[in-house]
């Protein structure tokens, strides 16, 4: 059976759920997402909304803060735009309801976060402000959004041309087939490729493979931010500590309570995200351990309540003052290549939030940058479509023979712990040449869209999307040979003025067109 819509949205974080209450009544909007919906990175964001409302703050500080995290590689005008438009995101929600936290009658709480001048965070709940945001989104969702949950995406539909008009999914009671002239991705990051992180089970890089194999661009994949406090019991990540924390003043500290970070940056527990987390990485290889120092904070489990909660439920004692921490995988820069509104190379494609790369966070995201940028393009994008014409000629699939699938995948466990042992917080040429090949012994990437993946189950799906998206990354970062933001190379440990503004685009037709090439040679 087919299905039809104006709009096909997959995904429901903040990206999506913003876009969706923004479109018209006349639209007819299709949500689909594999798991519940609101679960996945936007509900679990403890951190809050960065804009510039403060009196003595402004869009361009903002901007200028988000580019020098960024390490330049920032779309400036991109960037800009977003900062610009921030302070009225943030009124626009205030008047419409949703519940911020408040300094005073009238005038908000702003916190401040790492790499950022100003005080300009707005948090919902303390610690809890994706929760309170996603709550607010789903409350005012217009009752024309259909939503499909439980549905997981393993195709984009796409016709002789190249044009997407529409999408495959799968849930238990079989295959489905949706068309329309207007399909998001909305479907977040890849945080779940790596052993150690602090995204949602659910983020597995699907939108990413998904577009790459419907002909997209993608860029700036090597850029993985690896967040540097999440909560560490026996030698495994249980939970995010936001970097708020040490915004209020929390000192990162060793076995022996001398701060980590006094020498290392000027704005030394601030610091952007892949300097903290690299020091911490450091001190971990050589066997030691790392806490927040949490004892010159007043009132510290009433300001994070949801984070004292996570401390008691695994038998840290807070009285001590001491939370155990290391570094995990957070966000990905990178995603499908999209332009200020949220089109993709691929007519009838879009891409918003985490998917997308739309150049505003460039190598190393600024914290808060990311509920912000899903609520700006969200917006954006409804804006788009609304004016955007709802006509399509009936689609005819470009025909292809599907092949069975010849191999046994991998297990999810062992594919994170190659990633977070190869392509992790710091990397080096050897072992992303022997990953490259590890990923390519199944098949290459080029070549995943000849089998038929209906056959797979929803695990088996997954595990497929987790390698393709793997390799992406690991092939983009072994072709950067230097450092920069979320990007390390111990074997090129500097930044490189000639790979400042230099993109590295993943497509799979290039791809293929340079596989023929090489086999010919």
């Amino acid at each position: 059976m087919v299905r039809t819509a104006d709009i096909i949205i997959i995904g429901s974080g903040v990206a999506a759920l913003q876009l969706a209450r923004q479109l018209a009544a006349d639209k007819n909007v299709i949500i689909i997402t594999k798991s519940s919906l609101g679960h996945g990175n936007s509900r679990l964001a403890q951190g809050g909304i960065a804009a510039a409302i403060g009196d003595r703050d402004h869009p361009f500080y903002h901007f200028i803060d988000s580019v020098i995290a960024g390490r330049s590689m920032n779309n400036h005008q991109a960037t800009l735009m977003m900062t610009e438009e921030a302070p009225q995101i943030i009124r626009e929600l205030e008047t419409d309801g949703c519940t911020f936290d408040y300094k005073e009658k009238g005038i908000l709480a702003l916190g401040k976060e790492g790499a950022h001048t100003q005080n300009r965070i707005i948090h919902g709940g303390g610690d809890q402000t994706g929760k309170v945001l996603m709550d607010y989104l789903i409350q005012s969702l217009p009752p024309h959004i259909v939503i499909l949950e439980n549905h997981f995406v393993f195709e984009l539909m796409t016709n002789e041309d190249g044009s997407c008009f529409g999408v495959k999914s799968t849930d238990a009671y079989g295959i489905h087939e949706f068309h329309a002239p207007h399909t998001v991705l909305a479907t977040g990051g890849c945080g779940q490729l790596y052993s150690s992180t602090s995204n949602a089970s659910s983020v597995t890089g699907d939108g990413m493979a998904l577009a790459y194999q419907a002909g997209a661009e993608l860029t700036d994949m090597e850029f993985i931010q690896f967040h540097p406090t999440l909560l560490y019991i026996q030698e495994k990540p249980v939970g995010l500590i936001s970097e708020a924390v040490r915004g209020e003043g929390a000192v990162l500290v060793d076995e022996m309570g001398n701060p980590i970070m006094e020498n290392v940056h000027p704005l030394r527990d601030l610091a952007p995200r892949h300097v903290v987390s690299q020091t911490i990485y450091q001190k971990k290889k050589t066997g030691e351990n790392v806490y927040l120092d949490i004892r010159g904070i007043d009132r510290f489990q009433t300001r994070f309540p949801h984070i004292t909660n996570l401390c008691l439920q695994y038998g840290v004692d807070l009285n001590k003052g001491q939370i155990p921490v290391a570094p995990g995988c957070h966000f990905s820069m990178g995603g499908v290549k999209t332009d200020r509104v949220g089109r993709s190379t691929v007519e009838g494609l879009y891409a918003i939030g985490e998917v997308a790369c739309t150049g505003v966070h460039g190598a190393n995201r600024l914290a808060s940058n990311s509920l912000l940028e899903g609520l700006v393009y969200g917006k954006r994008l409804a804006k788009h479509l609304q004016y955007s014409s709802d006509y399509f000629s009936r689609p005819k699939e470009a025909n292809r023979k599907r092949k069975p699938f010849p191999f046994q995948l991998p297990s999810k466990t062992e594919i994170q712990q190659r990633m977070m042992e190869n392509v992790g917080i710091m990397r080096d040429g050897q072992r992303l040449v022997d990953h490259l090949q590890w990923l390519e012994s199944f098949v290459r990437p080029s070549e995943w869209r000849a089998y038929d993946l209906s056959m797979l189950t929803f695990e088996q799906m997954t595990r497929m999307f987790m390698l393709q998206t793997c390799w992406l990354i690991t092939r983009s970062a072994l072709e950067r040979e230097e450092s920069r933001g979320g990007h390390y190379r111990s074997d090129f440990p500097e930044e490189q003025l000639e790979w400042q503004n230099k993109q590295i685009i993943r497509q799979r037709t290039l791809e293929m067109r340079e596989a023929h090439e090489s086999m010919e040679t």
